[in-house]
């Protein structure tokens, strides 16, 4: 933990850096899963580094991806009541997590409980950002929903001047994130491109000018 000790002191919410001081370490290569649904719920992951996906799959294995988290952020909360995982978390690069086991974090919160309160305010927060999801797969049609989740994506300005996506986006991450196919992705991405609204690279995506609200 000592390697670690240096990063989490820069995280800047308190409640992250009470977490993981209280954890132990481990690693995570690309395409390993943290946390399975269905499985019980007995820590939670404290991200120092790198970056994960949280899905939820069908029996053939499709995917819909809920959210994604990266350094200072926490996954697996609800393991506090014990019951089974509702959903299952994946590293998308080499990740890094503090794994703080449910009895530390009960712990923490009996020894101070305002880390309750603090986590109280990050699943209200979540829960929004899901209502919100959830509003868009069933009010939205495929190109609206790609089109927000481009426009919300964080970006950092390139030597080009323009305003880069932080995250590289697959054209399957896309469909896995808005509940369409790969091809249709694909044709839409096409479309943007052609029409001078997107620019591609490297598997990041710039927005030139603000998509039409209908395509």
């Amino acid at each position: 933990m000592a390697h670690w000790e240096q990063a989490i002191r820069k995280f800047t919410d308190p409640l992250v850096r009470e977490m993981a001081a209280r954890g132990r370490t481990r690693s995570f290569p690309r395409g390993e899963h943290l946390i399975r649904e269905g499985e019980a719920g007995d820590a939670v992951y404290v991200i120092l580094s790198g970056r994960v996906k949280v899905y939820v799959s069908d029996t053939r294995g499709r995917e819909l991806i809920v959210a994604d988290y990266a350094a200072g952020d926490y996954v697996g909360e609800m393991a506090l009541d014990g019951r089974t995982r509702s959903a299952s978390v994946a590293a998308v690069e080499p990740t890094v997590c503090s794994v703080v086991a449910r009895d530390a974090l009960r712990t923490a919160i009996h020894d101070d409980p305002e880390i309750a309160m603090r986590m109280i305010a990050t699943l209200i927060e979540r829960n929004r950002q899901a209502t919100g999801c959830l509003k868009n797969l069933a009010l939205m049609d495929v190109y609206g929903r790609v089109a927000r989740l481009l426009l919300d994506q964080e970006t950092v300005v390139g030597a080009d001047g323009l305003a880069w996506s932080r995250e590289r986006l697959t054209q399957q991450s896309i469909a896995d994130r808005v509940g369409a196919s790969r091809d249709m992705i694909s044709r839409i991405l096409k479309d943007l491109r052609t029409g001078g609204y997107i620019a591609l690279r490297d598997k990041r995506v710039a927005i030139l000018r603000r998509p039409p609200a209908r395509w």
